[in-house]
């Protein structure tokens, strides 16, 4: 179910590239606040994917809806 739900919002994520070309940039609309950046895009999902996980922990811990 965690996983599913990761792996749906890294699919809707928006990537571009930042710096010049140096570093990606990705963003998830639907959650607030979720953005990553790395130096290539393996770098960038899987620092994406970090994001969303502790923005899952953060609103349970809160009771905030997800």
């Amino acid at each position: 179910m965690i996983q599913d739900y990761l792996t749906t919002n890294l699919n809707k994520a928006n990537y571009e590239l930042i710096d010049g070309g140096k570093r990606f940039y990705a963003e998830v609309k639907g959650l607030r606040g979720v953005w990553a950046i790395g130096k290539t895009l393996e770098e960038c999902r899987l620092n994406l994917m970090t994001t969303i996980e502790g923005w899952l922990i953060l609103r349970s811990k809160r009771n905030l809806p997800i």
